[in-house]
């Protein structure tokens, strides 16, 4: 059974001939403890073309110290990075071959480099004997084990871990101690990156990682590409589209490991994408990219099994934790309990199967393809402001005529079927417009921001249909078993007046989205862009 560690450290480089300061007495240190050496033997597994590295992840095989087995580190945010570790065997547990899929595919995981390590770890502890963080300062030789055996490289390196549960400023206390002493930060990001780049050879360890990191993992921020000089409609869509795929690569293994909102954060990334190729239809050949917007909403449906079930859940647990003891007649907590797992059942292994079956992993290829080889259409080539302005207004217009539909019609199901079409377009008119950003700068993101506050009021008016519809299935499964189904009535009933609410809000709400100020700012961009040029 694999389990997960996150770890908070940084790693420092020390010179010839330098060595550690004394950190007693710094950032509450009380004492500096020595526990002693160990030897570690670790043999990291990627593609011979880098893939993991290229993403900053690590599979390793280690034997010696305290923590013997195979460990998996993903990125986690700035110094830190999760660390799933499983027992020693001699062959990859199945439990990580399976969060390295995603970025792995079909290729073949082998032995890349050999790290020997001569730790000495030292335990900072504060005046009651409590371990702040761990100091290691390793002699360190590796040696590159693909495509041949190379000759070994040697340097010492120091890591500094926080102990869980951390201020992470402590960090940075630390640090300002150490570099006193004539340590610096370390360059490479870890040990096997500084071993890729001291081993690699004449062909260089970056361009390999490179040229097998599909094309997720070379996706440039957003802002970085509307900043690019001479950018065009085509690069901006594009760079938004690749890290809507890297997202969806990355956080497979978080769905997996049932990171919260994983599974929520991967489903809008692929509504993302199919947003994008929908709206931007000028810029992508749709005959490339329907396919894939097929399979991305049947991707978004196997995620949304789980997900919606997760959110209806807690509506109702909500709903029932405001009502008062004496309007809860009968067994209501442990009915709605047993209702959520019923619905659960099965679910989870569901998704697992999805992520690991054929047909997802041919949807991560195919968008990989995508975004290597792109279906660009003539706009693709134009000034990014000018066809960017074009796609938001169109999602916006399509929005508009739904908007006025749910408006006109009388309340009741036609009107929630009404409202619920709204509220898809107004995320998609609000995706376009995000999309824009890098390019159409503040206006598009007050635009976005509009069309979210208009989503929002239209998702939870769908959200309380939803509710309803379960609600009325709780009342009936509660009379059947000859319980009261008061509770469930009362609650259905404040639904209900919820919804009336925000059918009563959609008209000023959609009044002021839909003033035309909104629109001429990001017409005014264009105009700004050309007069520069």
């Amino acid at each position: 059974m694999a389990d997960t560690v996150r770890e908070i450290e940084r790693k420092y480089e020390v010179p010839d001939g330098g060595r550690l300061p004394d950190l007693t007495g710094a950032a509450g240190v009380a004492e500096v403890v020595d526990r002693g050496t160990a030897t570690l033997d670790a043999t990291y597994y990627d593609t011979a073309d880098q893939r993991l590295a290229a993403h900053g992840v690590t599979l390793r095989r280690r034997t010696g110290g305290g923590d013997a087995g195979w460990h998996l580190k993903l990125p986690a945010g700035p110094d830190a990075r999760d660390e799933i570790r499983a027992p020693l065997s001699d062959t990859l547990p199945a439990e990580l071959a399976a969060l390295v899929r995603s970025r792995v595919r079909d290729a073949e995981l082998v032995p890349l480099v050999r790290l020997l390590s001569e730790r000495d770890v030292r335990h900072l502890v504060d005046a009651d004997g409590a371990l702040l963080a761990e100091l290691s300062a390793d002699r360190v030789t590796a040696r590159r084990l693909t495509p041949e055996p190379g000759e070994p490289v040697r340097w010492t390196e120091v890591e500094v871990e926080l102990a869980p549960g951390g201020d992470p400023a402590l960090l940075d206390a630390l640090e300002s101690h150490l570099t006193r002493g004539g340590v610096r930060r370390a360059a490479a990001a870890s040990k096997l990156a500084r071993a890729l780049t001291e081993t690699a050879g004449a062909a260089g360890a970056g361009e390999k990682a490179e040229a097998g990191a599909g094309a997720g993992a070379k996706a440039k921020t957003g802002a970085e590409a509307g900043a690019a000089a001479g950018a065009t409609a085509g690069d901006t869509v594009l760079d938004y589209i690749r890290a809507q795929i890297a997202a969806v690569v990355a956080l497979d293994p978080a769905v997996r490991l049932e990171v919260p909102d994983s599974v929520h954060r991967m489903r809008v990334a692929t509504r993302r994408l199919r947003s994008a190729f929908r709206s931007y239809r000028k810029v992508l050949d749709r005959a490339a990219t329907d396919p894939l917007a097929d399979e991305l909403k049947w991707l978004a449906g196997e995620l949304g099994i789980d997900r919606d079930r997760e959110v209806l859940t807690a509506r109702l647990e909500e709903r029932l934790r405001e009502l008062p003891d004496e309007l809860r007649a009968g067994p209501v907590a442990a009915r709605l309990g047993a209702w959520a797992r019923e619905r659960r059942g099965g679910t989870r292994d569901r998704l697992l199967g999805v992520l690991d079956g054929d047909r997802c992993l041919a949807l991560l290829n195919a968008l990989d393809a995508l975004s290597a080889d792109p279906p660009l259409r003539p706009a693709a080539a134009r000034p990014p402001e000018d066809v960017l302005v074009e796609a938001v207004e169109r999602d916006y217009r399509r929005l508009a005529a739904l908007v006025t539909t749910a408006l006109a019609v009388p309340p009741g199901q036609d009107r929630d079927l009404a409202m619920h079409e709204a509220r898809k377009q107004a995320k998609r008119a609000r995706y376009a417009a995000e999309a824009a950003r890098p390019a159409l700068g503040r206006s598009a993101k007050a635009f976005a921001d509009l069309m979210t506050g208009l989503q929002e009021l239209l998702g939870d008016h769908q959200d309380s249909c939803v509710a309803r519809r379960a609600l009325r299935e709780l009342a009936e499964q509660a009379h059947a078993a000859g319980e009261s189904a008061f509770a469930f009535g009362v609650m259905y009933g404040r639904e209900e007046a919820l919804a009336a609410r925000r059918e009563a809000e959609l008209p000023a709400l959609w009044a002021e989205a839909s003033r035309e100020k909104h629109r001429a700012a990001l017409r005014r961009r264009p105009r700004r862009a050309a007069s520069r040029r």
